[in-house]
């Protein structure tokens, strides 16, 4: 009785060993590549799947994009300031047999990849495009690695610029330089704002000095908000219209003589 308990229970081993080694599950994100002795047979997935034992081999490849974070590469640009910069890639498998059998290691060569284009392309570029132009750069780099991989069934959905170390001397600069840029802001907007008062004031005296007794109000009306004014001197300036008056004043003196 206890032989034959025993030999249920290694027949059951033995087909449970026979169907896990048969039957494979391939999650919706994976594709399986199938060998045949050694030779690529396609794709298998996602779902269950049943192998040859011993005969067939897999390879499971992930669909998912990868996020590879690009170490900072030293970099001298066009116009021959050092620098350090580093950025993110993002990629993923559109074609697995291709990513198994055209390349050794898929992962190792798209990122070796992406470092040697990011050397070149920012090598190419002059600091300010690089510090205000990052887009056009992002693009130029997602197509250069792209196109490079397509052999391996790869596809490049982005690349983004992340940081930009400059040297200490060079950030002084930049800083030095954007302050003399909001300073010669700030001089033109105040000359700008003076030309607009002169204006303003040659049109105002035009109006004052056109209407007789104007000038007489407007100075009434200074020495108001003069008197409102702790100041204890105050100074009375004479109406302009008076100089008129001084022919007149000459001729009376003429004839009293």
């Amino acid at each position: 009785m206890l032989y034959n308990y025993l030999t249920v229970a290694i027949w059951v081993f033995l087909v449970i060993l026979i169907l896990a080694w048969v039957v494979k599950i391939i999650p919706e994100y994976e594709r399986a590549v199938l060998f045949r002795l050694g030779r690529l047979v396609n794709a298998k997935g996602p779902g269950m799947i049943f192998i040859i034992p011993i005969v067939d081999r897999i390879v499971r490849i992930s669909l998912r994009i990868i996020v590879f974070d690009v170490p900072p590469q030293d970099v001298i640009t066009r116009d021959n300031v050092a620098c350090k910069v580093n950025a993110v890639l993002y990629y993923k498998i559109l074609v697995p047999e291709k990513a198994v059998v055209n390349v050794e290691n898929f992962h190792e060569a798209t990122n070796q990849l992406a470092q040697t284009t990011l050397r070149s392309v920012v090598g190419t570029a002059e600091l300010d495009e690089l510090l205000s132009n990052r887009e056009k750069l992002n693009q130029t780099i997602q197509e250069i690695v792209d196109e490079s991989t397509d052999p391996w069934g790869i596809k490049v959905t982005a690349v983004e610029i992340k940081d930009v170390l400059l040297p200490t001397e060079m950030t002084r600069a930049i800083a030095r330089q954007a302050e003399a840029e909001r300073n010669r802001r700030s001089y033109i907007i105040q000359a700008e704002g003076e030309r607009q008062a002169s204006e303003q004031l040659a049109k105002a005296s035009e109006i004052l000095t056109s209407v007789e007794g104007g000038m007489t109000l407007r100075t009434l009306r200074s020495l108001s908000e003069v008197a409102n004014s702790p100041n204890t001197t105050v100074l009375f300036p004479l109406p302009m219209e008076l100089r008129q008056l001084l022919p007149a004043i000459e001729n009376f003196k003429s004839d009293n003589k």
